[in-house]
């Protein structure tokens, strides 16, 4: 974990001096604390099975900052009335999510008896994974109206980048019948499934960028403070974020995740 955090520094530092830039034009700032359940969409399971979807699922939380531009802190004033101002939002985070990742679905069903069904059924893995990065996020509504509390909804969609480091776990419990004493070595690639070409289960380390969006609304609390919910995807630039890159004609695209977050914001100033 303390590698992961390391590898956040220089990207951290980079976004930091973004928002110290823009708070120099005086614009205000909120924070906020985000958590929620997440699905993991990878190698492990079959593509489209209900299964799979409900089963490799997770947490995550987060830490977020927004740049407001519809009101200046500097003189506890409303900006210029730009379309801009009035509707956009500059939002930074760092995020922790991991899940827990097994096999479901046709391929391990109790009827299937092969050895290869009992290497899938044995091979479990986990992905956790460290973000920061920003999106843009876009009120239909005015954001300045939304403060002085005309209405109670804001909605937003949003658009970003988020570099990501990766930290994939990988276990087995496969016991070969020829190697008995080999149960739960991962180097060893006959305790997995065969088919796979070796080099396809790993639990190095490593980074990535992804690309996010988000659809969600806000809920006016009090005159400083929002409660917020969102529903995220998030598409990696890697497929060994969860520690498998098989080559089989089912795998047709890289690691993605959909995070259903819930929020609290508060209003700086």
């Amino acid at each position: 974990m303390i590698v992961n955090i390391k590898k956040l520094i220089i990207p951290f530092a980079l976004l930091l001096s973004v928002q110290i830039s823009y708070a120099q034009l005086g614009f205000s700032h909120e924070i906020g604390v985000i958590a929620g359940p997440l699905a993991y969409q990878s190698d492990f399971g079959v593509r489209y099975d209900f299964e799979t979807n409900a089963g490799n699922t997770g947490i995550g939380v987060g830490v977020i900052h927004y740049i407001n531009f519809a009101y200046r802190a500097d003189c506890n004033c409303y900006t210029t009335d730009k379309y801009f101002n009035d509707h956009f939002k500059l939002r930074s985070e760092i995020s922790w999510n991991k899940t827990t990742l097994e096999h479901f679905g046709e391929w391990v069903d109790p009827d299937m008896t092969s050895p290869n069904a009992d290497r899938l059924r044995g091979h479990t893995g986990e992905a956790e994974n460290w973000d920061i990065g920003m999106q843009m996020e876009y009120f239909p509504r005015s954001i300045r109206a939304f403060a002085a509390g005309s209405y109670a909804f804001a909605p937003f969609v949003s658009l970003g980048a988020h570099y990501v480091s990766y930290s994939p776990s990988v276990y087995t419990n496969y016991v070969n019948p020829s190697s008995p004493g080999d149960v739960g070595n991962i180097e060893i690639p006959s305790n997995f499934y065969t088919r796979w070409e070796p080099g396809s289960v790993s639990d190095m380390s490593g980074s990535t960028w992804s690309i996010v969006s988000s659809i969600g609304t806000r809920y006016k609390l009090t005159i400083l403070s929002d409660l917020m919910v969102d529903l995220r995807f998030q598409y990696f630039f890697s497929d060994f974020t969860d520690g498998l890159d098989h080559q089989l004609p089912s795998n047709k695209a890289n690691d993605w995740l959909v995070w259903l977050n819930f929020g609290y914001i508060y209003y700086l100033d």
